[in-house]
């Protein structure tokens, strides 16, 4: 039920020419407060049920490449 909660208000996407990057998924794992990333074998993953907790820090945003990362507020559309 949590999973379809996920994605109310906020979305994050990461460019797919860096979300194999293993390096980059460490660096925005640790980066974020409240978990929307975790880094795995094969790059980035977007945790989805914590998307919605997100506080708008842009620190994920400051530590990728620009442009790679967007935070979309999904309530202003």
């Amino acid at each position: 039920m949590a999973e379809a909660l996920a994605r109310v208000f906020i979305d994050v996407e990461v460019d797919t020419s860096i979300a194999a990057n293993a390096e980059l998924a460490k660096k925005l794992e640790e980066v974020c407060p409240v978990d929307i990333f975790a880094a795995t074998d094969s790059g980035v993953e977007i945790v989805a049920k914590n998307l919605d907790e997100c506080v708008l820090c842009n620190l994920c945003v400051d530590a990728a490449p620009d442009g790679a990362v967007r935070v979309i507020k999904l309530y202003e559309k």
